[in-house]
């Protein structure tokens, strides 16, 4: 991934400097208010990245020692990770072969008395069944948490991917579409929620910094209670605030290249490559090819591929298999398993060419041997 970036953000991070306001400020509320309405949400509430956005998810349901949290070992490790912030148990479910994503069925294969939550996550940008698991988590009394961070301009069932979450964290990374260097956002429906997002992303104070500094009248600021500094600099959302406004075009873009991925390699025989849900359209944030009996592993793709030039990536991560969980022994995972060791991520960008394309579906068409 590589972020697009121009003039535009580098003019709006300078105005930011010398308007002498770079803490939190105008511009985050601004940031805030636009990026809360491109994605469906009634409220935004900016943080320091999508993990702490999870983390404070997870706090403001309550999520304590003790509780389980089901959560698809298939993601970035920091969807577990933030289980354990809270001294919770992260609970690890499979996955749909298709989308990478947790359903119905596998969050219930996992779901015991113990069972607080569920993070469910739009897995690479392709979005989960939104309104399946919503259902399903609502019936059991489970808080559901979306882990959005891929899924900026993805849709589901006609609407943005956070149209009608309760809780929603998002990622401004520099591999996602739209980036701050580092960044993220929680987005939320109910204001009294919101309230409370902003009160412990900035150490439970009852007013905000910049409320506080913009007073004509001496404020006396209380702290409500224990909390963080999960802060958003206006510098980065000056800059979120233009890349907002390539959006659309990079979604547009993207799914153009994705169609012609999927065209360029329908002949290709054990090569499955990753599709839009019958309920939604994917931003294709990543470009995924499942081995399918391919004729050469996945690991010896890779090394062609760079031998070739090409900039390929290993499959999405599997939690479980890392050390840090080496102390979890999870019910068994095989579509999880098979996704992160038999997929690859091929180049896509706002740089690539259809020439690229053309060369690196032919590096793939000579491994196939046609």
């Amino acid at each position: 991934m590589i972020p697009m970036l121009g003039e535009e953000e580098a003019q709006a991070a300078a105005d930011a400097v010398r308007s002498g306001w770079v803490a939190q400020g105008p511009r985050v509320a601004q940031f805030e208010k636009e990026f809360a309405a491109a994605v469906g949400a009634g409220h935004g509430v900016a943080v320091s990245s999508c993990t702490t956005g999870l983390h404070l998810a997870l706090v403001v349901n309550d999520i304590k020692p003790g509780d389980e949290v089901i959560v698809p070992s298939l993601s970035f490790i920091a969807t577990a990770n933030a289980v354990r912030y809270v001294g919770a148990t992260p609970i690890f479910a499979d996955v749909d072969l298709a989308t990478g994503n947790l359903t119905v069925e596998t969050v219930d294969a996992v779901r015991t008395e113990r069972t607080r939550a569920v993070i469910a996550v739009h897995q690479g940008g392709v979005p989960f069944d939104t309104v399946a698991l919503r259902k399903a988590a609502e019936g059991w009394g489970l808080a559901l948490v979306e882990d959005a961070a891929c899924a900026a301009g993805s849709t589901a069932y006609g609407q943005p991917a956070g149209t009608g979450a309760a809780i929603a964290a998002w990622s401004f990374h520099p591999r996602k579409l739209i980036t701050t260097g580092e960044g993220g956002m929680v987005t939320v429906d109910d204001p009294e929620l919101a309230v409370r997002l902003r009160r412990l992303r900035e150490h439970g104070m009852n007013v905000s910094a910049a409320d506080r500094h913009a007073s004509k009248q001496p404020v006396l600021e209380a702290y409500l209670e224990t909390a963080y500094n999960y802060r958003m600099t206006d510098i980065q959302a000056a800059v979120g605030l233009v890349q907002l406004t390539r959006l659309a075009g990079l979604v547009e873009q993207r799914r153009a290249f994705a169609a012609r991925y999927q065209e360029l390699l329908a002949d290709i025989d054990g090569l499955v490559p990753v599709r839009d849900p019958a309920y939604g359209q994917s931003n294709f944030q990543s470009f995924w090819v499942l081995l399918d009996g391919f004729r050469v592993s996945r690991d010896e793709v890779l090394t062609e591929l760079a031998a070739k030039g090409v900039s390929a990536r290993r499959g999405i991560m599997a939690a479980h298999l890392e050390p840090a969980y080496a102390d979890v022994t999870p019910a068994a995972l095989p579509v999880t398993e098979r996704i992160t060791q038999e997929s690859l991520i091929l180049p896509l960008h706002h740089k690539l060419t259809e020439d690229d394309q053309d060369h690196i579906v032919g590096v793939l068409r000579e491994l196939a041997g046609r």
